[in-house]
């Protein structure tokens, strides 16, 4: 048997698009509309995949696609690089990694230019090997091409080439490339708003994760490190199903509670302290982010008790306003006037609510925002603003709600109030009449915590 490598092949087909691919290819039918409507002209759209990245010695990182190429594609394997061309012949274009037998024996089998084709909805496919060769060409015709400067430096280099190469030949009556264009704005725009399967991910992501935070929290013990816990939270997450985090997990204890993204997760747990999860499984790409804090012992302290109910009435209020039509930052302000009122009535600050919340005395003990867009990314694409305006809620919109109060043992507060942080998240999807509390089934009421950690 011959131990030449067979010359890399082209494959194209007619077949209809396969299951697997179906509602990628509405994703890509959809920013083919947007784009053609844009322009005046012929259009062409490159999306370039991520490259495996060297963590040390011949260890990779773990791999996981760009969230907007996997939102496109449905392709999780790296150096890859997509071509939309709405209206042509060929209006969808892989290039990707060859079939290598050998590679096979030691990582596993590669979809291919075949696999690109059939099932993930390729009109032809070409080794990657030849974009340097094709890419120029495909983008023949073209008026517009769209393409996210900064995302892959070879393949913004062939833009890049194609752009001059299309205006010399311009000067001798051929179709020059008028425009480059970022094609992030119209897939933000798609993305903000969630399809059936998209919030089905987002539900099945949510659910894995309230197991979770279950898990840990009924293994709580004083006397345990931050990162036992997170064994057990995360052990869960994958028994059920998710392979990965949206993220890496905050289990912060006692004052690491009041550090936002604390991720060493190394300290003991005391047995007066609570104990800070947030959190989130990922499913299908698309990442849950719930926060919950809960006493170590069982019991919250008065104090707790008081900065713990300020939060969580904070929150039930945000989310009671959450619907179509109601503006992304009216969520963020009635969450603050509870949480500065609280302040105010825990002896933190003193002066009116008003004034208080306009020289933003709370800034030391709530330095965040209520709520972030969720979806394929943890902190999911979208605007939040528009024309100067602070962005309207729509149905299928989904954000989370998580105010918070940080007293940092330094803080000038009550003594009894220090070293105390108190997040509270859940996931908001906006539905037609108001809204759907997607991980509402997760417990947050201070009996049912307690109840769960002594159980």
């Amino acid at each position: 048997m011959s131990t030449t490598r067979p010359a890399p092949r082209t494959a194209r087909t007619a077949q209809p698009t396969s299951d697997r691919d179906q509602p990628f290819a509405a994703r890509r039918e959809r920013l083919a509309r947007l784009l053609t409507r844009a322009e005046a002209g012929p259009v062409a759209a490159v999306f370039a995949s991520g490259h495996e990245a060297r963590r040390n010695g011949d260890v990779d990182y773990e791999f996981r696609q760009p969230s907007t190429f996997y939102y496109l594609t449905g392709f999780e394997e790296p150096d890859a690089v997509a071509l939309l061309r709405p209206g042509h012949a060929q209006p969808y274009v892989l290039f990707v990694r060859p079939h290598d037998p050998q590679m096979a024996i030691w990582v596993g089998e590669r979809a291919g230019v075949e696999g690109a084709v059939r099932d993930f909805g390729a009109t032809v496919a070409y080794p990657i090997e030849e974009l340097e060769q094709r890419l120029p060409e495909l983008l023949g015709g073209m008026r517009t091409v769209y393409f996210s400067f900064g995302a892959d430096d070879r393949v913004e280099k062939l833009v890049t080439t194609a752009v001059a190469q299309r205006r010399g030949g311009g000067q001798r009556g051929g179709v020059a490339i008028e425009r480059v264009a970022d094609p992030f704005p119209y897939v933000s725009q798609m993305r903000v708003i969630k399809t059936a399967e998209e919030i089905a991910a987002l539900r099945k992501a949510i659910s894995i994760t309230g197991d979770g935070i279950d898990a840990a929290m009924r293994a709580t013990r004083p006397g345990m490190h931050e990162y036992e816990l997170q064994a057990v939270l995360e052990a869960e997450y994958r028994r059920r199903g998710a392979p990965r985090n949206g993220f890496p997990s905050i289990v912060a204890a006692g004052a690491n509670s009041c550090t936002l993204h604390y991720t060493a997760n190394n300290s003991l747990v005391g047995k007066d302290d609570l104990v800070l999860l947030d959190t989130g499984a990922e499913v299908d790409y698309y990442g849950a982010d719930v926060s919950r804090t809960y006493p170590t012992n069982g019991r919250f302290t008065a104090a707790q008790r008081d900065v713990y109910a300020i939060v969580l009435e904070a929150q039930r209020q945000a989310i009671a306003l959450v619907r179509p039509g109601v503006r992304f930052m009216d969520v963020h302000q009635r969450a603050l006037k509870v949480l500065v009122d609280g302040l105010r009535h825990l002896g933190v600050l003193q002066g009116t609510t008003a004034k208080l919340t306009k020289d933003g005395a709370y800034q030391p003990y709530f330095m965040h925002g209520t709520s972030h867009w969720l979806g394929l990314d943890v902190h999911d694409v979208g605007a939040y603003r528009e024309d100067g305006e602070s962005v309207v809620l729509r149905p299928g919109m989904v954000l989370t709600v998580e105010p918070g109060l940080y007293i940092a043992p330094d803080a000038k507060a009550p003594r009894q109030l220090r070293g105390i942080g108190v997040r509270i998240e859940d996931d908001i999807l906006v539905t037609r009449t108001g809204h759907d509390n997607l991980s509402g089934h997760i417990p947050s009421a201070i009996d049912e915590l307690e109840a769960i950690v002594r159980g």
